[in-house]
C-alpha cells in the first residue's frame, strides 16, 4: 500500500470576452445603449456563463444616464455552500450619443420642444464668452489670449522688467 494524503488542484481563471468578477460571486460587465434606448427602453439579450440567454429589460420612461450602474440578482457566480444561489450581474452602461449633425435644424428645435427645457444664462459684461473644441491629448497645452481679458493692469497686475542703467 501506499499512504492516503491530500490532493492539491491549482485552477486559473481565464479570462471572458464580456465579464469580469467583482468579488467572489459578483461579475460585471459593460454594456452600450444608443440614446434612444436610454430615453425609452430597451430589451437586450445576454448569454450568460452557464449557456442560458437572459434578456435585460428597461421600460419607457425607465431613463438609463451614461455611467448608471445597476444590477440584476441571482446571475452571478454560483455562491460557496449555497447549491441554489448566486452572486450579482453587475452592469455599468454606456450611453452612445449621435454624431454632430445627426438632425437638420428644424428637427432639433422639434427635439428640443420634447425634452426638458435648457438653462438659459444671461450674460453680463463680466463674462467672457469661449469656445468648447475638442480635447486632442496629443497638442500642446497652450494658452490663446485675445489679450482683451488681461488689458486692465490694475485687477491684473503684469510684473515689471528690470531697468538697465
Amino acid at each position: 500500500g501506499l499512504e492516503p494524503g491530500d490532493i492539491i488542484i491549482g485552477l486559473d481563471q481565464k479570462d471572458h470576452a464580456v465579464f469580469t468578477q467583482q468579488r467572489e460571486e459578483d461579475i460585471f460587465m459593460c454594456m452600450d445603449i444608443q440614446l434612444v434606448e436610454a430615453l425609452c427602453g430597451f430589451q437586450e439579450p445576454i448569454s450568460t456563463l452557464d449557456n442560458r440567454t437572459i434578456v435585460i429589460t428597461s421600460h419607457p420612461g425607465q431613463i438609463v444616464k451614461h455611467g448608471d450602474i445597476k444590477c440584476v440578482l441571482n446571475e452571478g457566480m454560483p455562491i460557496y455552500h449555497r447549491q441554489y444561489e448566486k452572486g450579482r450581474l453587475i452592469i455599468e452602461f454606456k450611453v452612445n450619443f449621435p454624431e454632430n449633425g445627426f438632425l437638420s435644424p428644424d428637427k432639433l428645435s422639434l427635439l428640443e420642444k420634447l425634452l426638458p427645457e435648457r438653462k438659459e444664462v444671461e450674460e453680463t459684461d463680466e463674462m467672457d464668452q469661449v469656445e468648447l473644441v475638442d480635447f486632442d491629448p496629443n497638442q500642446e497645452r497652450r494658452c490663446h489670449y485675445n489679450g482683451e481679458a488681461y488689458e486692465d493692469d490694475e485687477h491684473h497686475p503684469r510684473g515689471g522688467g528690470v531697468q538697465q542703467t
